[in-house]
């Protein structure tokens, strides 16, 4: 049993859209994929990884430090104990050969694209669904296949105004979502708090709205919209300041009562550890966006939850960034508190298997070998022009 190729491709996802920082009208991303010489139904066995929207492609570092290190491995080393099957923890310890600590920016993305592509192939060899091996080795047996999940959108683009953005969340609310979430930050507190307002009306019982800066907040700014904010029934307000600025997160903490997300943009258990030691969150209300697929994937997704509970964390408040079914997967066979989703963007990559659907603000998971990319056929046309 061996990993026989590794296979990456930057793809465009380019999109008119804007946050608060950046726009995406030249975004891209790797997809992945790990040909082994296991064979299922007549065919080798291939597992498929990308990256999440907001970081670009890691093409350049995948092709000349990460791939060739697991290739030219011995195939015994990357094995489990019993030689079954492909063992993540190894795989990622080759990757992570001669790399010095911290620096965990682009190299994080390039490891967690990697790494999912070689979880979907350790499920697929398994036989069993990403969501169900990860209860089996790391939890209690049982997973939950039915998931929170929430609708990413509310950008600003040319000629979007009140109606267009009501539009927007309306569709996500009829489709079964329960919590939208729209940006903020772009434009001046005044016409924030009006764009606030429009969607707030529109809400039913049981609906929620978040906002998310995107990280563009000084420590006045954010305090500004926090005490604006304080007479919304928010779900969350998201990543006020720089990420790394933990002592504004925790100054923020102190005036706005209600609940605060971050965490999307820390990209290592060591940044995640800081986040809960010196950022003020919350563990009674406040939310946790880690996202494997930028940070170094699930083997060190495992260890940020082992960190998280050794401070009186539940998994429970973690909702991961990015929309994508990895996540989906970690969710049910973890027992995260959900998963990020986008309705209508950077699409193929995002949403669900085809024919599920959103009820009541949560999906039911099919039962399909690996992540469940076979599942979703727009998504595995374009992973199997790769492999």
């Amino acid at each position: 049993m061996k990993i026989v190729n590794i296979l990456e491709s930057t793809r465009f996802t380019r999109s008119d859209i804007r946050n608060a920082y950046i726009d995406f009208s030249k975004m891209t991303l790797s997809l992945v994929a790990v040909v082994t010489d296991v064979i299922r139904d007549g065919k080798p066995v291939v597992g498929y990884g990308f990256n999440s929207n907001g970081r670009y492609g890691q093409g350049g570092l995948i092709r000349e430090r990460f791939l060739p290190r697991i290739l030219e491995a011995s195939p015994q080393s990357l094995l489990n104990e019993a030689g079954t099957n492909l063992d993540p923890h190894k795989i990622w310890a080759c990757m992570m050969t001669n790399e010095k600590p911290g620096g965990h920016g682009e190299r994080s993305v390039a490891v967690g694209t990697i790494d999912m592509a070689v979880w979907d192939a350790v499920a697929k060899i398994a036989e069993k669904p990403l969501y169900q091996l990860l209860a089996d080795e790391y939890g209690d047996g049982k997973a939950n296949p039915k998931v929170f999940v929430y609708a990413a959108g509310g950008y600003y683009y040319p000629g979007k105004g009140l109606e267009q953005l009501k539009s927007e969340m309306s569709s996500y609310l009829d489709r079964g979502y329960s919590v939208v979430k729209m940006k903020i930050g772009g434009a001046s507190l005044a016409q924030d708090c009006e764009r606030i307002e429009s969607v707030l009306k529109i809400l039913g019982p049981g609906q929620q709205l978040a906002v998310d800066a995107n990280g563009r907040f000084d420590l006045p700014t954010a305090v500004a919209y926090g005490k604006a904010m304080s007479q919304y029934p928010l779900f969350w307000y998201e990543e006020a300041g720089d990420p790394l600025d933990f002592e504004l997160q925790a100054a923020l903490g102190e005036v706005y009562q209600g609940s605060m997300a971050t965490g999307e943009n820390l990209f290592s258990m060591q940044d995640a550890r800081n986040l809960i030691r010196h950022g003020g969150m919350r563990p009674d209300r406040d939310w946790l966006q880690f996202d494997c697929a930028l940070s170094y994937g699930l083997v060190e997704y495992l260890r940020t939850l082992a960190m998280l509970k050794t401070y009186g964390w539940s998994p429970k408040r973690c909702i991961p960034h990015g929309g994508h079914q990895m996540s989906l997967a970690i969710a049910a066979g973890l027992g995260l508190g959900g998963n990020e989703s986008y309705p209508d963007l950077f699409q193929p990559y995002g949403g669900f298997p085809d024919g599920v659907k959103v009820s009541n603000g949560y999906v039911d998971l099919p039962v399909l070998p690996g992540i469940g990319f076979e599942g979703k056929a727009d998504l595995i046309s374009a992973m199997r022009e790769l492999a």
